[in-house]
């Protein structure tokens, strides 16, 4: 059986880094601490929702859609992702029955202020020959609707 134990602070101020770093000291100085268990601390967390406009959903010079592992590895890749954790896999979907444009919904990991996504909203980057756009978006769950009213 393998458990684990967390540890959470609470404190009546903003948390500087290096206060992050001082906790995690303290935490690997103690008796019994495996050191090498011991993760970054990191501030409390929630979650932002994004959206990839602008990219084809046939991949190009093929007739075949573009594929999960295909937008994992652009996002492994570019720079604008960087410090970036995923809450889960990107979803692919086709903006409509006649259209060959995609929509990639993303879910990441942000602090409470919402500044790694502020930091991603807007941003353009290229996929293939195709100038995408990251959109800033409300919470969308697994039941795609259609928002065309």
């Amino acid at each position: 059986m393998f458990l684990t134990v967390g540890i959470i602070f609470i404190t009546n101020k903003v948390v500087s880094i290096l206060d992050l770093q001082t906790i995690k000291n303290n935490v690997k100085s103690t008796n019994h601490i495996n050191t090498n268990d011991v993760e970054t601390p990191r501030l409390s967390q929630s979650k932002s929702y994004l959206k990839i406009i602008g990219i084809s959903y046939p991949q190009e010079n093929s007739t075949s859609p573009i594929t999960l592992n295909v937008v994992e590895d652009i996002i492994k890749k570019n720079h604008i992702f960087d410090n970036i954790i995923l809450t889960l896999k990107p979803w692919i979907i086709k903006v409509s029955s006649k259209s060959n444009m995609a929509i990639i919904w993303v879910n990441i990991w942000d602090i409470q202020s919402g500044s790694k996504a502020k930091s991603l909203i807007n941003r353009c980057f290229n996929i293939e020959s195709y100038i995408t756009t990251i959109r800033g978006t409300n919470m969308n769950s697994d039941i795609l609707q259609c928002k065309n009213y």
